[in-house]
Protein backbone atom coordinates (compact mmCIF):
# COMPACT_ATOMS: atom_id res chain seq x y z
CA UNK A 1 0.00 0.00 0.00
CA UNK A 2 1.91 3.69 -1.07
CA UNK A 3 0.10 6.55 0.43
CA UNK A 4 0.83 9.55 -1.08
CA UNK A 5 -1.12 13.45 -1.12
CA UNK A 6 -0.96 16.44 -3.16
CA UNK A 7 -2.32 19.98 -2.19
CA UNK A 8 -4.46 20.57 -5.20
CA UNK A 9 -5.48 24.26 -3.94
CA UNK A 10 -4.85 25.60 -0.61
CA UNK A 11 -7.49 23.77 1.58
CA UNK A 12 -8.18 21.02 -1.08
CA UNK A 13 -6.04 17.59 -1.12
CA UNK A 14 -5.74 15.00 -3.52
CA UNK A 15 -4.90 11.73 -1.25
CA UNK A 16 -4.15 8.52 -3.29
CA UNK A 17 -3.72 5.00 -1.94
CA UNK A 18 -2.28 2.48 -4.35
CA UNK A 19 -2.49 -0.98 -4.04
CA UNK A 20 -3.24 -3.80 -5.99
CA UNK A 21 -5.05 -5.72 -3.42
CA UNK A 22 -8.55 -4.88 -4.55
CA UNK A 23 -10.45 -5.62 -8.07
CA UNK A 24 -12.10 -2.19 -7.10
CA UNK A 25 -11.15 1.39 -6.82
CA UNK A 26 -13.03 3.69 -3.92
CA UNK A 27 -13.29 7.02 -4.20
CA UNK A 28 -14.03 9.41 -1.31
CA UNK A 29 -14.99 12.98 -1.08
CA UNK A 30 -14.71 14.39 2.43
CA UNK A 31 -16.02 17.46 3.68
CA UNK A 32 -14.29 18.64 7.54
CA UNK A 33 -15.98 21.73 9.24
CA UNK A 34 -15.90 22.65 12.88
CA UNK A 35 -18.85 21.31 14.89
CA UNK A 36 -21.30 23.89 16.10
CA UNK A 37 -24.63 23.97 17.76
CA UNK A 38 -25.60 26.65 15.37
CA UNK A 39 -25.11 24.26 11.95
CA UNK A 40 -24.96 20.66 13.13
CA UNK A 41 -28.74 19.94 11.82
CA UNK A 42 -27.75 21.54 8.36
CA UNK A 43 -24.68 19.51 8.25
CA UNK A 44 -26.42 16.13 8.66
CA UNK A 45 -29.11 17.33 5.87
CA UNK A 46 -26.58 18.46 3.27
CA UNK A 47 -25.75 14.80 2.13
CA UNK A 48 -29.08 13.52 2.37
CA UNK A 49 -30.04 16.24 -0.13
CA UNK A 50 -26.86 16.01 -2.31
CA UNK A 51 -27.79 12.24 -2.81
CA UNK A 52 -31.24 13.29 -4.54
CA UNK A 53 -29.59 14.95 -7.81
CA UNK A 54 -27.26 17.47 -9.46
CA UNK A 55 -27.52 19.46 -12.25
CA UNK A 56 -26.58 16.83 -15.02
CA UNK A 57 -27.94 14.19 -12.93
CA UNK A 58 -31.14 15.66 -12.03
CA UNK A 59 -33.29 12.95 -9.78
CA UNK A 60 -31.69 9.19 -7.72
CA UNK A 61 -32.93 7.31 -11.09
CA UNK A 62 -30.59 9.26 -13.57
CA UNK A 63 -27.80 8.83 -10.93
CA UNK A 64 -28.67 5.15 -10.48
CA UNK A 65 -28.55 4.33 -14.03
CA UNK A 66 -25.09 6.11 -14.65
CA UNK A 67 -23.95 3.96 -11.77
CA UNK A 68 -25.74 0.89 -13.27
CA UNK A 69 -23.70 1.87 -16.59
CA UNK A 70 -20.47 1.92 -14.77
CA UNK A 71 -20.22 -1.87 -14.37
CA UNK A 72 -22.62 -1.39 -10.81
CA UNK A 73 -20.56 1.04 -9.25
CA UNK A 74 -21.89 1.91 -5.77
CA UNK A 75 -22.50 5.09 -3.72
CA UNK A 76 -23.10 6.32 -0.47
CA UNK A 77 -22.88 9.30 2.27
CA UNK A 78 -23.07 10.10 5.82
CA UNK A 79 -21.84 12.41 8.30
CA UNK A 80 -19.49 11.56 10.96
CA UNK A 81 -18.23 13.64 14.57
CA UNK A 82 -14.38 13.35 14.67
CA UNK A 83 -12.83 15.23 17.76
CA UNK A 84 -15.00 18.43 17.31
CA UNK A 85 -15.51 18.65 13.47
CA UNK A 86 -18.46 17.22 11.49
CA UNK A 87 -17.64 15.52 8.66
CA UNK A 88 -19.63 14.78 5.69
CA UNK A 89 -18.49 11.81 3.37
CA UNK A 90 -19.49 10.59 -0.22
CA UNK A 91 -17.77 7.46 -1.46
CA UNK A 92 -18.42 6.01 -5.04
CA UNK A 93 -16.98 2.01 -5.43
CA UNK A 94 -16.48 0.96 -8.79
CA UNK A 95 -14.45 -2.15 -10.79
CA UNK A 96 -11.21 -1.21 -11.64
CA UNK A 97 -10.30 -0.70 -15.22
CA UNK A 98 -7.65 -3.90 -15.57
CA UNK A 99 -10.49 -5.95 -15.11
CA UNK A 100 -12.62 -4.86 -18.41
CA UNK A 101 -13.09 -6.12 -21.16
CA UNK A 102 -12.04 -3.24 -22.94
CA UNK A 103 -10.53 -0.13 -21.35
CA UNK A 104 -13.51 2.71 -20.62
CA UNK A 105 -11.80 4.89 -18.19
CA UNK A 106 -14.39 3.65 -15.46
CA UNK A 107 -12.12 5.65 -12.93
CA UNK A 108 -12.18 8.68 -14.72
CA UNK A 109 -15.67 8.98 -14.95
CA UNK A 110 -16.03 8.19 -11.10
CA UNK A 111 -14.28 10.41 -10.48
CA UNK A 112 -16.48 13.75 -12.09
CA UNK A 113 -19.39 11.78 -10.91
CA UNK A 114 -19.04 12.17 -7.80
CA UNK A 115 -17.64 15.60 -7.57
CA UNK A 116 -20.57 16.83 -10.01
CA UNK A 117 -23.11 15.18 -7.09
CA UNK A 118 -20.55 16.65 -4.57
CA UNK A 119 -20.39 20.23 -5.61
CA UNK A 120 -22.69 20.83 -8.52
CA UNK A 121 -26.32 20.47 -6.82
CA UNK A 122 -29.74 20.27 -8.32
CA UNK A 123 -31.07 24.09 -7.68
CA UNK A 124 -34.90 25.68 -8.52
CA UNK A 125 -35.78 29.01 -7.75
CA UNK A 126 -32.02 30.18 -6.13
CA UNK A 127 -32.69 26.90 -3.47
CA UNK A 128 -32.46 23.48 -3.25
CA UNK A 129 -35.64 21.80 -5.06
CA UNK A 130 -38.43 22.29 -1.87
CA UNK A 131 -39.70 18.70 -2.37
CA UNK A 132 -36.66 17.10 -1.56
CA UNK A 133 -35.48 19.08 1.50
CA UNK A 134 -39.44 19.06 2.85
CA UNK A 135 -38.90 15.08 2.34
CA UNK A 136 -35.29 15.06 4.33
CA UNK A 137 -36.22 16.96 6.85
CA UNK A 138 -39.23 14.48 7.74
CA UNK A 139 -36.43 11.74 7.22
CA UNK A 140 -34.44 13.41 9.72
CA UNK A 141 -36.81 14.27 12.09
CA UNK A 142 -38.05 10.35 11.95
CA UNK A 143 -34.07 9.58 12.87
CA UNK A 144 -33.54 12.37 15.56
CA UNK A 145 -36.93 11.23 17.40
CA UNK A 146 -35.74 7.55 17.01
CA UNK A 147 -32.31 8.19 18.63
CA UNK A 148 -33.99 6.12 21.85
CA UNK A 149 -34.86 3.04 19.93
CA UNK A 150 -31.12 1.61 20.56
CA UNK A 151 -30.70 2.18 23.95
CA UNK A 152 -27.34 0.99 23.88
CA UNK A 153 -26.12 4.10 21.43
CA UNK A 154 -28.15 6.54 22.91
CA UNK A 155 -26.38 5.28 26.47
CA UNK A 156 -23.28 6.34 24.94
CA UNK A 157 -24.49 9.22 22.98
CA UNK A 158 -25.91 10.76 26.51
CA UNK A 159 -22.78 10.06 28.03
CA UNK A 160 -20.67 11.91 26.28
CA UNK A 161 -23.21 14.47 26.21
CA UNK A 162 -22.54 15.30 29.99
CA UNK A 163 -19.16 14.36 29.65
CA UNK A 164 -19.11 17.60 26.92
CA UNK A 165 -22.01 19.46 28.02
CA UNK A 166 -21.62 22.94 26.08
CA UNK A 167 -18.68 21.74 24.56
CA UNK A 168 -18.77 21.00 20.82
CA UNK A 169 -18.10 17.25 21.12
CA UNK A 170 -21.36 16.95 23.23
CA UNK A 171 -23.46 17.55 20.56
CA UNK A 172 -25.57 14.78 18.71
CA UNK A 173 -24.23 14.60 15.51
CA UNK A 174 -27.41 14.54 13.25
CA UNK A 175 -28.37 17.58 14.73
CA UNK A 176 -32.17 18.34 17.10
CA UNK A 177 -35.65 18.17 15.76
CA UNK A 178 -36.02 22.22 16.83
CA UNK A 179 -33.34 23.24 14.33
CA UNK A 180 -35.45 21.32 11.64
CA UNK A 181 -38.48 23.77 11.48
CA UNK A 182 -36.11 26.84 11.21
CA UNK A 183 -34.35 25.61 7.89
CA UNK A 184 -36.03 25.51 4.50
CA UNK A 185 -34.67 25.21 0.75
CA UNK A 186 -33.28 28.91 0.69
CA UNK A 187 -31.46 29.26 3.25
CA UNK A 188 -30.05 25.74 3.42
CA UNK A 189 -28.29 26.37 -0.05
CA UNK A 190 -27.12 29.56 1.08
CA UNK A 191 -25.17 27.70 4.06
CA UNK A 192 -24.10 24.80 1.70
CA UNK A 193 -22.45 27.14 -1.04
CA UNK A 194 -20.82 28.96 2.18
CA UNK A 195 -19.69 25.74 3.37
CA UNK A 196 -18.36 24.50 0.68
CA UNK A 197 -16.09 27.44 0.27
CA UNK A 198 -15.11 27.60 3.93
CA UNK A 199 -14.52 23.55 4.71
CA UNK A 200 -11.56 21.51 4.32
CA UNK A 201 -11.70 19.23 1.46
CA UNK A 202 -9.98 16.05 0.95
CA UNK A 203 -10.50 13.44 -1.94
CA UNK A 204 -9.21 9.93 -1.36
CA UNK A 205 -8.42 7.58 -4.42
CA UNK A 206 -7.69 3.85 -3.39
CA UNK A 207 -6.90 0.91 -5.81
CA UNK A 208 -4.47 0.73 -9.08
CA UNK A 209 -4.17 4.42 -9.24
CA UNK A 210 -1.27 6.43 -11.57
CA UNK A 211 -0.45 9.71 -12.52
CA UNK A 212 -3.39 10.52 -14.15
CA UNK A 213 -5.53 10.66 -11.45
CA UNK A 214 -4.13 13.54 -10.09
CA UNK A 215 -4.38 15.29 -14.05
CA UNK A 216 -8.13 14.01 -13.75
CA UNK A 217 -8.63 16.14 -10.65
CA UNK A 218 -6.55 19.12 -11.30
CA UNK A 219 -8.25 19.62 -14.64
CA UNK A 220 -11.63 18.90 -13.43
CA UNK A 221 -13.54 22.10 -14.42
CA UNK A 222 -16.17 21.85 -11.09
CA UNK A 223 -12.51 21.75 -9.16
CA UNK A 224 -10.75 24.65 -11.05
CA UNK A 225 -14.00 26.65 -9.85
CA UNK A 226 -13.63 26.07 -6.51
CA UNK A 227 -11.93 28.64 -4.23
CA UNK A 228 -8.42 28.41 -2.27
CA UNK A 229 -9.54 28.81 1.62
CA UNK A 230 -7.90 28.36 5.24
CA UNK A 231 -10.29 25.61 6.06
CA UNK A 232 -11.96 25.91 8.84
CA UNK A 233 -11.17 22.72 10.96
CA UNK A 234 -10.10 21.95 14.34
CA UNK A 235 -7.20 19.67 14.05
CA UNK A 236 -6.94 16.70 16.56
CA UNK A 237 -5.15 16.82 19.44
CA UNK A 238 -5.06 15.73 22.87
CA UNK A 239 -5.59 18.22 25.66
CA UNK A 240 -4.89 17.62 29.20
CA UNK A 241 -8.19 16.84 31.51
CA UNK A 242 -7.26 17.73 35.23
CA UNK A 243 -8.94 15.77 37.71
CA UNK A 244 -12.92 17.08 38.48
CA UNK A 245 -13.90 18.02 41.98
CA UNK A 246 -16.77 15.59 41.78
CA UNK A 247 -17.75 13.12 39.16
CA UNK A 248 -20.82 13.70 37.63
CA UNK A 249 -24.01 11.36 38.20
CA UNK A 250 -26.85 11.44 35.95
CA UNK A 251 -29.44 8.72 35.95
CA UNK A 252 -32.25 8.79 33.40
CA UNK A 253 -35.22 6.90 33.50
CA UNK A 254 -37.07 4.95 30.61
CA UNK A 255 -39.27 1.74 29.76
CA UNK A 256 -36.43 -0.53 29.76
CA UNK A 257 -35.58 -4.04 31.19
CA UNK A 258 -32.13 -4.20 31.21
CA UNK A 259 -29.82 -1.00 32.52
CA UNK A 260 -27.17 0.64 31.11
CA UNK A 261 -24.27 1.64 33.10
CA UNK A 262 -21.66 3.98 31.11
CA UNK A 263 -18.49 5.19 33.16
CA UNK A 264 -16.78 8.25 31.60
CA UNK A 265 -13.04 8.27 32.10
CA UNK A 266 -10.97 11.12 31.02
CA UNK A 267 -7.00 9.99 30.47
CA UNK A 268 -4.63 13.04 31.55
CA UNK A 269 -2.33 13.30 28.83
CA UNK A 270 -1.94 15.63 26.17
CA UNK A 271 1.42 14.22 24.29
CA UNK A 272 -0.04 12.15 21.44
CA UNK A 273 2.71 9.63 21.51
CA UNK A 274 0.86 8.24 25.32
CA UNK A 275 -1.97 7.61 22.97
CA UNK A 276 0.00 3.91 22.28
CA UNK A 277 0.17 3.63 25.95
CA UNK A 278 -3.76 4.47 26.13
CA UNK A 279 -4.51 1.58 23.40
CA UNK A 280 -2.73 -0.56 25.53
CA UNK A 281 -4.24 0.38 29.00
CA UNK A 282 -7.74 0.08 27.52
CA UNK A 283 -7.49 -3.27 26.01
CA UNK A 284 -6.32 -4.47 29.81
CA UNK A 285 -9.26 -2.62 31.44
CA UNK A 286 -11.98 -3.41 28.75
CA UNK A 287 -11.23 -3.24 25.23
CA UNK A 288 -10.72 -7.56 24.76
CA UNK A 289 -12.31 -10.39 25.78
CA UNK A 290 -9.21 -11.28 28.26
CA UNK A 291 -9.82 -7.56 29.86
CA UNK A 292 -10.69 -7.29 33.52
CA UNK A 293 -14.10 -6.22 32.39
CA UNK A 294 -15.30 -9.16 30.64
CA UNK A 295 -13.60 -11.70 33.24
CA UNK A 296 -14.03 -10.46 36.40
CA UNK A 297 -17.24 -8.63 35.87
CA UNK A 298 -18.67 -9.88 33.56
CA UNK A 299 -17.86 -13.90 33.75
CA UNK A 300 -16.44 -14.69 37.42
CA UNK A 301 -19.02 -12.06 39.07
CA UNK A 302 -21.75 -12.20 36.92
CA UNK A 303 -23.16 -8.77 36.96
CA UNK A 304 -23.22 -7.66 33.89
CA UNK A 305 -24.54 -8.93 30.14
CA UNK A 306 -22.02 -6.79 28.43
CA UNK A 307 -18.94 -5.63 30.35
CA UNK A 308 -16.45 -3.59 27.81
CA UNK A 309 -14.41 0.01 27.47
CA UNK A 310 -13.80 2.00 24.43
CA UNK A 311 -11.15 4.18 24.01
CA UNK A 312 -11.69 7.88 21.74
CA UNK A 313 -8.26 8.62 20.88
CA UNK A 314 -9.05 11.61 19.28
CA UNK A 315 -10.57 13.12 22.94
CA UNK A 316 -8.93 11.38 25.33
CA UNK A 317 -11.55 9.49 27.02
CA UNK A 318 -12.77 6.08 27.72
CA UNK A 319 -15.52 4.76 28.21
CA UNK A 320 -16.83 1.57 30.36
CA UNK A 321 -19.79 0.14 29.40
CA UNK A 322 -22.19 -2.45 31.08
CA UNK A 323 -25.43 -4.02 30.31
CA UNK A 324 -26.72 -4.98 33.62
CA UNK A 325 -30.07 -5.73 35.80
CA UNK A 326 -30.82 -2.54 37.21
CA UNK A 327 -30.68 -4.09 40.57
CA UNK A 328 -27.37 -4.30 40.38
CA UNK A 329 -25.90 -1.31 39.49
CA UNK A 330 -24.62 -0.41 43.30
CA UNK A 331 -22.54 -3.52 42.96
CA UNK A 332 -21.89 -3.64 39.48
CA UNK A 333 -20.51 -0.02 39.62
CA UNK A 334 -18.51 -0.48 42.80
CA UNK A 335 -16.81 -3.48 41.08
CA UNK A 336 -15.76 -1.37 37.79
CA UNK A 337 -14.35 1.24 39.91
CA UNK A 338 -12.07 -1.81 41.73
CA UNK A 339 -11.02 -2.60 38.10
CA UNK A 340 -10.12 0.52 37.56
CA UNK A 341 -7.80 1.22 41.20
CA UNK A 342 -6.88 -2.50 40.45
CA UNK A 343 -5.36 -1.31 37.18
CA UNK A 344 -3.59 2.03 39.32
CA UNK A 345 -1.86 -0.01 41.72
CA UNK A 346 -0.78 -2.18 38.87
CA UNK A 347 -2.41 -5.57 39.22
CA UNK A 348 -2.24 -6.69 35.87
CA UNK A 349 0.45 -8.91 34.69
CA UNK A 350 3.35 -8.78 31.85
CA UNK A 351 1.48 -11.73 29.92
CA UNK A 352 -1.56 -9.29 29.64
CA UNK A 353 0.26 -6.30 28.23
CA UNK A 354 1.56 -8.65 25.54
CA UNK A 355 -1.71 -9.78 24.77
CA UNK A 356 -3.14 -6.37 24.21
CA UNK A 357 -0.23 -5.21 22.04
CA UNK A 358 -0.89 -9.04 19.86
CA UNK A 359 -5.08 -7.66 19.70
CA UNK A 360 -3.89 -4.09 18.61
CA UNK A 361 -1.75 -5.29 16.15
CA UNK A 362 -3.26 -7.78 14.97
CA UNK A 363 -6.07 -5.34 14.48
CA UNK A 364 -3.78 -2.56 12.90
CA UNK A 365 -2.27 -5.04 10.34
CA UNK A 366 -5.94 -5.59 8.98
CA UNK A 367 -6.60 -1.92 7.46
CA UNK A 368 -5.13 -2.68 4.42
CA UNK A 369 -7.79 -5.51 4.23
CA UNK A 370 -10.63 -3.00 3.09
CA UNK A 371 -10.38 0.21 1.49
CA UNK A 372 -12.76 2.19 3.13
CA UNK A 373 -10.08 1.10 6.19
CA UNK A 374 -6.85 2.67 4.27
CA UNK A 375 -8.74 5.75 3.62
CA UNK A 376 -10.57 6.15 7.53
CA UNK A 377 -7.00 5.82 8.07
CA UNK A 378 -4.95 8.12 6.83
CA UNK A 379 -7.79 10.34 6.82
CA UNK A 380 -7.17 10.52 10.85
CA UNK A 381 -3.66 11.00 10.24
CA UNK A 382 -4.65 14.41 7.93
CA UNK A 383 -6.84 15.77 10.60
CA UNK A 384 -3.53 15.06 13.61
CA UNK A 385 -1.07 16.73 11.22
CA UNK A 386 1.10 13.55 12.22
CA UNK A 387 1.86 11.06 9.42
CA UNK A 388 2.67 7.69 11.02
CA UNK A 389 3.01 4.36 9.13
CA UNK A 390 0.89 1.76 9.24
CA UNK A 391 4.52 -0.08 9.98
CA UNK A 392 5.58 2.49 12.91
CA UNK A 393 2.20 2.25 14.25
CA UNK A 394 2.59 -1.09 14.98
CA UNK A 395 6.15 -0.59 16.22
CA UNK A 396 4.85 2.03 18.72
CA UNK A 397 2.76 -0.23 19.78
CA UNK A 398 5.32 -3.05 20.33
CA UNK A 399 7.31 -0.58 22.23
CA UNK A 400 5.29 0.24 25.01
CA UNK A 401 6.29 -0.72 28.22
CA UNK A 402 4.18 -2.30 31.57
CA UNK A 403 5.18 0.56 33.51
CA UNK A 404 4.34 2.83 31.24
CA UNK A 405 0.78 1.49 31.28
CA UNK A 406 1.04 1.71 34.91
CA UNK A 407 2.29 5.25 34.54
CA UNK A 408 -0.98 5.88 32.77
CA UNK A 409 -3.24 4.45 34.94
CA UNK A 410 -2.61 7.07 37.32
CA UNK A 411 -3.53 9.52 34.59
CA UNK A 412 -6.87 8.31 34.52
CA UNK A 413 -9.98 9.92 36.72
CA UNK A 414 -13.96 9.16 36.20
CA UNK A 415 -15.35 12.12 34.83
CA UNK A 416 -19.15 11.09 34.48
CA UNK A 417 -21.52 8.20 35.61
CA UNK A 418 -24.32 7.25 33.25
CA UNK A 419 -27.19 4.96 34.33
CA UNK A 420 -30.17 4.23 31.72
CA UNK A 421 -33.03 2.36 34.05
CA UNK A 422 -36.53 1.61 34.37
Amino acid sequence: MEYNQTEVKQGIKLHTIKTDKFKTNLIAVFLTTSLTRENVTKNSLIPAILRRGSKKLKTQEELSKTLEEMYGASFDCGIDKTGDNQVIRFYIETVNDNYLPKKEEILQKSIETLLEIVFNPYEENGGFKKEYVSQEKTNMKKRIDGRKDNKARYSLDRCIEEMYKDKPYGLYKFGYVEDLEKIDEKNLYEYYKTLIQSCKIDIFVSGLVDDNVLNSVENNEIIKLLNERKAEFNELRLEAKPKKEKETVVIENMDVTQGKLLVGLDVDIDNIDLKYVAMIYNSILGGSANSKMFQNVREKAHLAYVANSMYFKYKGNIIVNCGIEIANYEKALDLIKKQIKDMEAGSFTDEEVENAKKGLIAAIKTIDDEQDSGITYYFGQELTNINVSIEEYMKKIEDVTRQEVQDIAKKININTIYFLRD
